[in-house]
């Protein structure tokens, strides 16, 4: 059985659940947020959040805590900024809840990329390409996925929180040194929402695309960041909301 979901009994017989609990984040010995996540890749996790939120500027030495309990992490600080007066907490839905103002809700970010040419065809066929095993037992968790532009799939995560599973990726990605992201591309299982595309602009990404709708702020904010937005990629058609200079031909 997997670290990442458990059986469940049901009125009709048994179901395979996927786990989801609290992880505490501390920095240099500080509690600092709590998220609601899917247990693995805790390390990936909470550098992505981390980096992300602008908190810090590269890797940082992270693990599990010897005197708290095991969904506890540490991670080396100082931190790069101060985050605002309140204590993150975020739910497994929400990447922004526990922010206490609205100017708290952006982050800053250097201009993306160039990034890669890509055509459209390749650009709707990969959330087909992501990995889910997981998703594949329970049907409960979201996926994000890092490609070459040629469609090779570089990694892929999975998370009870659509931005967990981004948040992951990226923070693989920081500790492999691939940030900025340059010519690779991000995919997500789900819809496109603003965290989503402001994580992508902090790591560099220059091409986002979604199964799901993207929202409204998400639009705007990836035209002003310059990322190529991608939404409703199934059955081999994409709609391209941003920077379609990025999209070739099919």
């Amino acid at each position: 059985m997997s670290a990442a979901y458990t059986r469940i009994r049901h009125d009709r017989g048994e179901d395979e659940v996927a786990i989801e609990e609290p992880l505490e984040i501390r920095v240099g010995g500080r509690p600092l947020a709590v998220t609601m996540r899917t247990p693995g890749h805790d390390e990936e996790l909470t550098l992505g959040f981390l980096y992300g939120e602008g908190l810090i500027d590269g890797p940082r030495d992270a693990g599990p805590t010897v005197d708290f309990a095991a969904n506890t992490i540490e991670v080396e600080g100082p931190l790069a900024r101060e985050p605002g007066e309140r204590r993150f907490y975020t739910t497994s839905s929400c990447g922004v809840c526990g922010k206490g103002a609205i100017e708290e809700v952006t982050v800053l970010s250097a201009p993306v990329p160039e990034g890669p040419t890509i055509p459209r065809a390749l650009v709707a066929r990969l959330p087909d390409l992501l990995e889910q095993p997981t998703f594949e037992h329970t049907g409960g968790l979201h996926a994000a996925g890092l490609f070459e532009p040629n469609g090779r799939l570089i990694l892929a995560r999975e998370d009870v929180g659509r931005h967990n599973a981004l948040d992951k990726v990226v923070g693989r990605a920081l500790l492999d040194g691939m940030i900025p992201l340059g010519e690779r591309v991000l995919c997500v299982s789900g819809r496109l929402s603003f965290e989503l595309v402001q994580k992508a602009a902090v790591a560099g990404g220059p091409i986002l695309v979604g199964v799901g709708a993207p929202s409204s702020l998400a639009v705007s904010l990836a035209d002003e960041r310059g990322i190529t937005l991608c939404g409703f990629a199934r059955r081999g058609r994409v709609n391209v909301y941003t920077h379609p200079e990025r999209i070739g031909g099919e």
